[in-house]
């Protein structure tokens, strides 16, 4: 490359208005018309290319009294600022966007029978926030993965690296094969439970054995997530405890949900990171605090 005299090479000045102006002057033609479309004089340009000259320790651009041609060296910097330029673009758009969209994760269900009330009451009162609600079958629902701002949490999770609010509580159920013989009781109680064999999810699950008494507890099938919880159950090999949200949210064919009548409710939490909470985190509790508590629920929606 066309080294510029007498300038060692170090990239401490480089700026981004450096390359906007040797992608002006190529693309214009001209020191004049650069200067026009960047609103400075073309003595600034001038000097604007000589700064960038001598950071790169090259020589970036053949002048004649007529034409502006890029050098070897300017070719190949022209190609990168392009490029550089147009991810910086892109990283002032998404970081402009991030606080007009809101990810809350969760491992399974959502805010349960409340998610269609939360949706169409966040669109009305923050129409400028898009919601997006994110499945991931993690501990945090995706927080602890970057996948979300806040999660909705229902398994035992140690709380204190995050900041949290309680939601509510949902009462627990059992759901079994639509053929099971239980199926046509109006509830059951956790001790029967005992004598079935049990589908629990250890990561993301919120029923362990440890709502039996240890010389009490059910046989276990351990499964990865949801849709294999589902499958299980349907097979008829198993039965599982789960919060009510569940059964809002999920009722394939061939799976029924029954109360169960003696089983300590579940807590909801939502989690989310100390450090730079998304804007409208506050708001979201708030909803959610008021939905578990007021019981409202948004009629129901054909294939929603």
């Amino acid at each position: 490359m066309d080294r510029h005299p007498g300038d060692g090479t170090g990239l401490a000045g480089l700026e981004l208005r450096h390359l906007r102006c040797l992608v002006a002057i190529v693309d214009t033609g001209s020191f004049t018309d650069a200067a026009l479309e960047l609103g400075v004089s073309q003595a600034a340009v001038s000097r604007t290319l000589l700064a960038l000259e001598k950071t790169l320790g090259v020589r970036l651009l053949h002048r004649t009294s007529r034409t502006v041609e890029p050098t070897k060296a300017g070719g190949q910097v022209l190609a990168r600022a392009r490029l550089l330029l147009a991810g910086a673009e892109e990283l002032v758009a998404e970081a402009a966007s991030g606080h007009h969209r809101l990810h809350i994760g969760h491992a399974w269900s959502a805010f349960g029978r409340h998610t269609t009330a939360f949706q169409r009451r966040w669109r009305h009162d923050h129409p400028d926030v898009a919601l997006r609600l994110v499945r991931h079958n993690s501990s945090t629902g995706g927080l602890a993965e970057g996948l979300c701002d806040l999660a909705v949490i229902r398994s035992a999770l140690d709380l204190a690296p995050w900041s949290h609010a309680f939601v509510g509580h949902e009462d627990r159920c059992l759901a079994l094969a639509s053929d099971d013989p239980w199926a046509r009781r109006r509830g059951i109680r956790l001790a029967e439970v005992a004598t079935r064999t049990l589908a629990l999810d250890r990561r993301t699950g919120t029923t362990t054995l440890n709502l039996w008494p240890e010389a009490e507890r059910p046989a276990a099938e351990y499964v990865h997530d949801i849709d294999d919880w589902l499958a299980a159950i349907a097979s008829g090999r198993c039965v599982g405890v789960t919060p009510q949200a569940t059964a809002a949210q999920y009722r394939p064919s061939g799976i029924t949900y029954r109360p169960l009548r003696d089983a300590e409710p579940v807590p909801v939490h939502l989690i989310w990171r100390p450090q730079d909470p998304h804007p409208a985190t506050r708001a979201a509790v708030a909803l959610a605090i008021d939905l578990y508590r007021t019981g409202h629920q948004a009629p129901a929606v054909p294939g929603g």
